[in-house]
């Protein structure tokens, strides 16, 4: 198992980062202390491709994204209150957006229709997902660290540590929405 990650992990962290950031973070980070991954490669690779992620989702908002919601007026109207409490603060939700469970695909891309240039984004999109990995990263390497994870315990129990992980990041995001929506509500 020990050679399948270190021959795989980074790739397999990068992919997941694109897909599910915290998850695949949290159980790559937490196997770090142990010293089956690097810390700082892990920053890096969760870094790439939650940036990957980001610039994938911006260039849809910005090459077709104003004729997809136009299409579909139920979306549209959903998008409005985003959209209003985005040009309001605009500097907050672009350096936080990656902290912003469920709303890392509908910023990017809401990005993408604004007049914002992609070297602004790109400003954005770097410090935010350095920032947000390596805060990710830090948290995992300290789960890893209290309970003594290891390549074993990861072969035999990736199930639980997936589930364990993926619950505690939608609890954390889950609250952390609650409290977005709250503020769109009250904006908008």
């Amino acid at each position: 198992m020990e050679e399948l990650i270190s021959r795989f992990g980074y790739f397999a962290l990068a992919l997941g980062t694109f897909f599910e950031g915290e998850t695949s973070l949290l159980i790559a980070s937490s196997l770090t202390n142990a010293g089956v991954l690097k810390f700082q490669y892990v920053v890096f690779f969760g870094f790439l491709g939650s940036l990957v992620s980001d610039w994938f989702y911006f260039f849809i908002g910005r090459l077709n994204g104003k004729y997809f919601i136009e299409k579909r007026p139920a979306l549209k109207a959903k998008l409005e209150p985003v959209s209003f409490f985005f040009e309001k603060n605009r500097f907050q939700v672009l350096l936080s957006f990656r902290f912003l469970y469920g709303f890392r695909i509908v910023i990017p891309l809401m990005v993408g229709m604004t007049a914002i240039k992609p070297i602004q984004f790109l400003g954005f999109s770097f410090t935010a997902g350095l920032t947000w990995a390596t805060l990710v990263c830090t948290l995992g390497y300290f789960i890893g660290y209290y309970f003594q994870l290891d390549e074993q315990f990861f072969a035999k129990n990736l199930w639980l540590m997936i589930i364990g992980f993926a619950s505690f990041g939608l609890l954390v995001g889950f609250g952390v929405n609650k409290i977005a929506a709250k503020r769109i509500l009250n904006e908008s």
